[in-house]
């Protein structure tokens, strides 16, 4: 899609996907597209972050929490901890994190939980090392 075709939709978006991901993560993104995927890069800028992510319904802060349960939930690792890490810009806690994954244990089961739970730990170390 050329710039002149971006929809203000995919301009929302991609106000959207920085604000939640941060400048860097989203410019090597943009960086790594290639013909091959750029419709679907497209495609997830415009539903997901222009439609979904923008809506005024939620905050950043519960939607995150959300994105981060059903990421656990389905056992999507990458994703989980990109997610983890745009807590620092949602405004989701370590505690919100925790209540997420209990409820992942008692609606998508322990081991989906558990294993979540590893990698959401190493993430949020990982996030206060590079505080220090």
């Amino acid at each position: 899609m050329s710039d002149k075709e971006k929809s203000e939709r995919y301009r929302q978006g991609m106000e959207t996907r920085r604000s939640v991901l941060g400048d860097a993560w989203v410019d090597g993104a943009e960086a790594r597209k290639t013909a091959f995927d750029e419709p679907f890069q497209d495609l997830i800028t415009e539903a997901a972050w222009g439609h979904v992510w923008s809506r005024s319904e939620w905050t950043g802060r519960e939607r995150s929490m959300v994105t981060i349960a059903l990421l656990a939930a389905l056992g999507q690792d990458e994703e989980l901890a990109l997610h983890v890490r745009a807590t620092a810009n949602t405004g989701a806690s370590a505690e919100d994190l925790r209540e997420a994954m209990l409820h992942v244990a008692i609606y998508a089961g322990v081991p989906a939980a558990n294993h979540a739970i590893k990698i959401v730990k190493q993430t949020l170390a990982e996030m206060e090392g590079s505080k220090a």
